[in-house]
């Protein structure tokens, strides 16, 4: 049998990652329809906070005037510090800060 994989809610996540001071600003920013998801090759557009997401999936999005192109690493299990939060995520963007 094969494990299970684990899965976040977007919201939940994006709040953990650090992207979001809360998860009320993150779900409002998810229900505007501005984030996209690559998994498998498939493109999707998201717009519900409660959309699962996993390990291996690419984010594209933009806040403020920043594109960030993200792959989930890891699901967390909680808001730690952000070194902590750097650890669920790779850019696959190039940093401008």
């Amino acid at each position: 049998m094969t494990e299970p994989v684990e899965t976040c809610r977007i919201d939940v996540w994006l709040w953990r990652a650090r992207f979001f001071k809360t998860r009320a600003l993150s779900a409002k920013f998810i229900e505007g329809g501005t984030i996209r998801q690559d998994r498998f090759g498939q493109t999707t557009r998201l717009s519900k906070p409660g959309h699962a997401i996993r390990p291996g999936d690419r984010l594209i999005f933009a806040v403020g005037a920043r594109l960030i192109d993200i792959r989930i690493l890891d699901t967390g299990e909680r808001r730690g510090p952000a070194s902590e939060a750097q650890t669920l995520y790779e850019r696959l963007d190039a940093p401008t800060d």
